[in-house]
């Protein structure tokens, strides 16, 4: 199966990458928006003392990890490098609707935070 996936990825036209990206970032978003209210998780204080302890209190955004995948996506053959694509596009698009699109006009506050408010390494408590 995903040899298969991988020969439909390389089939893909370069347009056709950027709007499967789009709709994972859709579906990213949802699942995104069901644990943020859904299951009222809140990065900030709810990933602080345990990704947090690992990133020394900084705040891994998933738009950073998709940043990182699509200059990755270069050194792999194009299947891979199309998945990687369409993966970095949704995060990257995802995480933008979650700060500005959802975030912003729901709780007036985009959180786009760079760092753990509360963590030892960061707060002057």
């Amino acid at each position: 199966m995903f040899k298969t996936v991988l020969t439909h990825c390389a089939s893909l036209s370069f347009r056709k990458v950027v709007v499967y990206g789009l709709i994972a970032a859709v579906v990213i978003e949802a699942i995104t928006i069901a644990l943020r209210f859904g299951l009222r998780l809140e990065s900030t204080r709810d990933t602080a003392s345990s990704i947090g302890m690992l990133t020394l209190g900084l705040r891994v955004h998933h738009g950073y990890i998709g940043l990182l995948l699509l200059p990755l996506g270069w050194c792999f053959p194009l299947g891979i490098r199309n998945a990687l694509w369409i993966i970095g596009i949704g995060l990257i698009v995802s995480d933008l609707m979650h700060h500005f699109l959802v975030l912003w006009p729901i709780t007036g506050n985009p959180q786009v935070d760079f760092v753990y408010p509360e963590h030892p390494y960061w707060s002057s408590k």
